[in-house]
């Protein structure tokens, strides 16, 4: 067996662990680039916590204006700032985007180039600037992956860099930080943290090489991936709806927070699959977020391999909350998608492809390309070739679900 664990210097996960956030800076610099976005700039939390970093170093600087999908325009914005100030550490607040976009600043601060530079696995040559990881809301989990994802204008779909050089080093996950994000965020958030423990927990498993855990990001399952991946799925399971529905129950916001903080543990070892490749294509055609994305396209990728997975959907089945006692691997996979359906309609996840405006004569190219996003197609457990992921985005189009029960199957709540 050979294996590796990578993640923060140090994970700080609780209710009012944000009060760290100045001393944990401080320790690690003293010219300060703060990435955020406006509107989070505006909350008197974040604009509590950037007035307290004034206070313990000499010198702050305010990137303000972070977009989702971190365009290249804003890592030349942010990297400009950075250097304004002189930075040596930088304090990323807010969602996956922003704490991105603090990574890729990180990079280009100490080894300079451009983004460009950098797309891939394993091409930044060594430690970048001390990264401090405050996420706002609940399902990226980017405050601990080693990874980068960006839009460049030249290319039709997102890129990644992918490094173990640009995870967090302190990660500052509290859940008093989510209280504030609306329901759709909070939905489209959540629900990708969800397809992080899914598809960490029924990812390929592999045989890697000594060289391998340096040369690429993603390895496959393990048993440790496992692990994170069925705590996260319950947890998430049993709180998503009532984080959507009620924004003040603490306790969903806590399991929220916790279950996306483990997916993102899950996945950055053992990697994303087919849902994440395809939609990077769908997202860059139809500019919708990419958690409503990845949960639409959910459903049919695991239907599609669900022969190879059988006994992994039971399990996932049993950790939401179903009683698949006296079921067979077959009838609890019916009941897990069944479940899962009906998970994505309480949250307001659209049903098809068509409602969400993806054109049906685009799937083949879609498919072509998706099936070049090696780190994460190599993950998927059923077929991969250009063919086998036409016919899942097909049936993502029309709504084709006559593999499996229809009648949802308990709440999860």
């Amino acid at each position: 067996m050979l294996e590796t664990v990578r993640g923060p210097r140090q994970l700080i996960v609780g209710e009012g662990v944000a009060q760290n956030i100045p001393r944990v800076v401080a320790e690690c610099g003293s010219r300060v680039l703060v990435v955020t976005d406006r509107v989070l700039l505006g909350q008197p939390g974040v604009a509590g916590i950037v007035a307290a970093v004034r206070e313990r170093v000499d010198v702050v600087g305010v990137f303000a204006d972070a977009t989702p999908d971190v365009p290249l325009g804003d890592v030349a914005l942010a990297a400009s700032v950075a250097a304004e100030v002189d930075a040596d550490v930088i304090l990323a607040i807010g969602g996956g985007s922003v704490i991105d976009l603090g990574k890729i600043v990180g990079v280009i601060r100490r080894h300079g180039g451009t983004p460009r530079d950098y797309y891939g696995e394993a091409k930044v040559p060594g430690p970048t600037l001390p990264l401090v990881a405050v996420p706002t809301t609940s399902g990226t989990g980017s405050e601990l992956t080693p990874v980068s994802v960006l839009s460049d204008p030249d290319r039709e779909l997102k890129v990644g860099v992918s490094s173990v050089h640009i995870v967090p080093d302190f990660a500052i996950v509290d859940p008093e930080l989510t209280y504030s994000c609306p329901a759709t965020v909070t939905a489209h958030s959540g629900i990708d943290a969800f397809c992080h423990a899914v598809e960490s927990y029924i990812a390929r498993p592999r045989v890697n090489g000594p060289r391998d855990p340096v040369e690429q990001v993603f390895l496959g399952r393990n048993p440790v991936t496992d692990h994170y991946a069925l705590l996260a799925a319950e947890r998430i399971a049993r709180s998503l709806r009532r984080a959507v529905r009620d924004g003040g129950d603490t306790d969903a916001r806590a399991d929220m927070s916790y279950g996306s903080m483990l997916a993102g543990l899950a996945f950055s070892h053992a990697g994303n699959g087919a849902p994440h490749a395809l939609q990077y294509l769908v997202g860059a055609a139809t500019h919708t977020p990419h958690g409503l994305g990845v949960g639409l396209l959910l459903p049919y990728a695991l239907d599609a391999a669900r022969d190879a997975i059988g006994d992994r959907l039971r399990i996932l089945a049993g950790v939401c909350g179903l009683d698949v006692a006296d079921a067979s691997d077959a009838e609890a996979a019916d009941m897990f998608l069944a479940w899962l359906d009906g998970l994505l309609a309480d949250i307001g996840i659209p049903t098809t492809l068509a409602d969400i405006g993806v054109a049906r004569a685009d799937l083949p190219r879609f498919a072509e390309q998706a099936s070049g996003i090696t780190r994460l197609i190599r993950n998927h457990p059923g077929p991969t070739d250009p063919a086998s992921l036409t016919a899942i985005l097909d049936a993502a189009w029309t709504g084709d679900r006559t593999r499996r029960v229809l009648t949802p199957s308990g709440s999860g709540d």
